[in-house]
This record gives C-alpha cells, sequence and structure tokens, in this order.
C-alpha cells in the first residue's frame, strides 16, 4: 500500500493473489440508513461488477434525464470486484418515475431491490463493509489457512493499521494523490497537466497517444485520441480547448478544467495527497504500538469525537475495549497535531515534504482545500475466517467504513496487495 511501511503481525506471509478475476473479491455494504418503503426518495440496492460507483451514479442520472447532484450514496465501492450497495435517487415521487427507474438497464449492474424512502442517503451512512475475497496461487492453502486464521485472530484483538489503500490513489494510474500535491503547491496547470498529460508504461499505448499529445501541447489531437476509459480527461480538455480558442490558457481556464470533473472527484485529489501523508504516519505510529496509549495521543471516541482529560490506564482500557482509538492527522490548515513523541513525528513529515498546515488552503481553488482533521490510526476487524476451497483461500470479515479490507489481506499476504 502507498507509503505503507509498517506491519502489525510478524507470522510469516502466505503470498498468493487476489483478483485474479474481478468475481474474486465480493464486498457487501452494511448500511446505515434503510428504506421505510415510503417517501419521496427512491433507493436502489445494486450489484455491481468492474465499475466504479461513481460511473454507475452518472449512468443512472444520464439515463434518467437528471442532474448528478440528486443522486446519493454511502461510499465508493470497488471497481475490480463485485460490490452491492444502495444508491439514492432524490425527489422521484410519482409512481411514472418509480417505473422509470425499475426499467433502467445499466451496463454491468443489477437492481436487486428498487424501494421508496423518506431520507435522502449522504456519504458516510454505513456502518461498515463485509468482504469474501478468494487469494490464489499459493503453495499450501491448507497451511495458508492456518497462518490466515492465526493473523486474523490476532487482528481481531490488536485492530488493524487504518492505511489507505491503493483505490484512493489510483492503479495502475497512480497520479491522484500528485495531482494534489500540485493543488497544495497552488499550481493549477501542474495538476490538469499531472491529470491529463504524463503517460506511463502500463496504460494502453491509445492512452499514452494520447497524453503524449497533451503534453506537445495538441489539445484536439489528444481529444481525438481519447479512448472510452478517459471519460474525466475528455471533460476536462474539452474546457481547455474551449478556453485555447479565447488566447492564452490562464488559471482561469485550468480551474475551469478541474471544475468539469464531478465534485466527488474534484476533492478526492487534495484528500489523495493527505492519504498519501497520513499512510506515513500511521507507518511511525504503529511502530510505536498499534493498541498503546502512547502520552500525547489524541484519541477519539467511535463517534469520533475527541476524548479528553482521562488518565493513562483510563485511555488504555479504551483502546483495548475498542470503544477508542489513538489518532493520526489528514493534514490540513486546522488540523492539531498531537503531544510529545507523536507530535514531533507528526511535525516531522510535514518538514520532510517541505509544506505547511496552511498549504492545505489551496488559495485559487479553495472549494478544494481542507481544514483537515483526526483519523483513528488503526480500525477493529471482526466476524474473521479464512477457509480452504479447491480454488484457494476465502478468507471472510467485516470492518469499519472508510477502511480498507487490502490493509488486512496485507498482514495475511505480507506483500503489495491491489
Amino acid at each position: 500500500m502507498l507509503n505503507a511501511n509498517t506491519y502489525v503481525t510478524s507470522q510469516k506471509g502466505i503470498g498468493g493473489t487476489i483478483r485474479n478475476q474481478y468475481e474474486d473479491f465480493y464486498v457487501e455494504e452494511i448500511p446505515e440508513v434503510i428504506p421505510e418503503g415510503e417517501g419521496p426518495n427512491v433507493y436502489v440496492w445494486i450489484e455491481k461488477l468492474g465499475r466504479t460507483t461513481l460511473d454507475v451514479v452518472l449512468d443512472i442520472a444520464r439515463d434518467l434525464h437528471i442532474s448528478r447532484k440528486r443522486m446519493g450514496f454511502a461510499g465508493m465501492k470497488d471497481k475490480k470486484a463485485i460490490t452491492r450497495q444502495w444508491i439514492c435517487i432524490a425527489n422521484m415521487d410519482s409512481e411514472e418515475q418509480l417505473k422509470q427507474v425499475e426499467n433502467l438497464d445499466i451496463y454491468k449492474t443489477d437492481f436487486l431491490k428498487v424501494v421508496r424512502g423518506r431520507k435522502k442517503l449522504r456519504m458516510g451512512q454505513l456502518k461498515g463493509n463485509k468482504f469474501k475475497i478468494l487469494v490464489k496461487d499459493l503453495d499450501d492453502i491448507q497451511e495458508s489457512a492456518d497462518i490466515a486464521n492465526e493473523v486474523l485472530a490476532q487482528l481481531e484483538i490488536t485492530g488493524v493499521p487504518n492505511y489507505f489503500g491503493w483505490q484512493r490513489f489510483g492503479k495502475p494510474r497512480t497520479i491522484t494523490h500528485l495531482v494534489g500535491k500540485a493543488l497544495v503547491e497552488n499550481d493549477i496547470k501542474k495538476a490538469v497537466d499531472t491529470y491529463i498529460g504524463n503517460p506511463q508504461d502500463d496504460e494502453s499505448e491509445e492512452n499514452q497517444l494520447a497524453r503524449q499529445a497533451y503534453d506537445e501541447g495538441n489539445l484536439e489531437e489528444s481529444l481525438d485520441l481519447m479512448g472510452k476509459g478517459m471519460r474525466y480527461e475528455k471533460m476536462m480538455i474539452k474546457e481547455l480547448i474551449r478556453g485555447s480558442k479565447k488566447g492564452e490558457l490562464t488559471d482561469k481556464y485550468y480551474m475551469n478544467a478541474l471544475h468539469a470533473l464531478p465534485k466527488p472527484l474534484q476533492r478526492m485529489f487534495v484528500h489523495a495527497y493527505q492519504s498519501y501523508l497520513f499512510n506515513e504516519a500511521v507507518s511511525n505510529r504503529v511502530s510505536m504500538g498499534i493498541d498503546k496509549y502512547i502520552e500525547g495521543d489524541i484519541v477519539i471516541d467511535t463517534e469520533e469525537n475527541i476524548v479528553r482529560d482521562k488518565s493513562v490506564e483510563e485511555y488504555q482500557e479504551l483502546i483495548t475495549d475498542f470503544k477508542a482509538n489513538p489518532t493520526c492527522p489528514l493534514f490540513g490548515t486546522k488540523v492539531p497535531f498531537a503531544g510529545g513523541e507523536v507530535g514531533a513525528m507528526e511535525e516531522d513529515i510535514l518538514k520532510k515534504y517541505d509544506i505547511t498546515k496552511q498549504d492545505f488552503e489551496v488559495p485559487k481553488m479553495p472549494r478544494l482545500g481542507s481544514h483537515g482533521l483526526r483519523r483513528q490510526m488503526r480500525f477493529q476487524v471482526w466476524d474473521t475466517k479464512a477457509t480452504p476451497t479447491d480454488d484457494g483461500l476465502l478468507c471472510e470479515f467485516s470492518i469499519d467504513k472508510g477502511s480498507y479490507a487490502t490493509a488486512v489481506l496485507r498482514e495475511i499476504m505480507k506483500k503489495d496487495v491491489i
């Protein structure tokens, strides 16, 4: 996992591979909001394969001829997987509109339930996610199962390092955090150039040629070369082409290019850079003891409220019982540092990358800036089981919302997990 350098468990890794086919990786949302069966909004329990949540949402909005702003979902789900989650379409109160939703035919997406709900669905309104993941290409499946169950049992006690996975940064094209870095550096042109240009060897030749044309300043040619997988690059470059017809491209037009993207994607860039730095902070903090209270820690409870004025023993008891967790910073303009050696470690990360908290203001595009926050540096895993099968090792577990299954698999496999 990008910029993640510390393991909690000491068992040897079982190795292996995941996602040999998308069906090997199953994710099911554990919802916080359950639709009541009546109300002005339509909820759809979808099962998708090989698609991002945002792509499905955009397709639904397009086919219903409505604004994407009327679409809600609790969390982004993996593209390279079978996933189930609720999608909410606001203000669809007529029977005709309900039928329109039921009759939709969305690519690689099944509508398992269509029901009405009173409340809109907001980002973050989920309890967690259940996973069933098949690990293949193992030397000894039974031995791997024994090791995996040992690791999972230990992680149920200590918790799992709360690293951000590759989905946050992009794979194979890992540039999301680099776009965010450019924004934090207040270089809007560099942010756009990094996203549209900058061809990489592990992309298709068609995409590489499109990006190369962009880097050479041939915007129209770049647009013509862009394939179906460059949906968002097309949105951006069309804005740049419009701007170029009015004269020299200024920051205004590069800002327009970024604003052409869906808002969740716009916000993802700085978040990805924060996540990159957070992974380093977690690596450092985990090495001090993942389930230990260190004096100076900022501790939050399960509702993400800061826990104050406890004794060392009281803090430790809360952490042991998973009623609270130490935190690391998603750096931003207002995020507080911890105290003591933990705080010194956090400040050293900013010095290492030659940035300050105020840089996260992103003055030219303040809506993309971030105040930052403290995020728990570990997460809880439960209902764990590793079962040998004819095809490989089936790993099953549930984890907190906002956490990554690959952080669990990384401890089992002891390798880079994508």
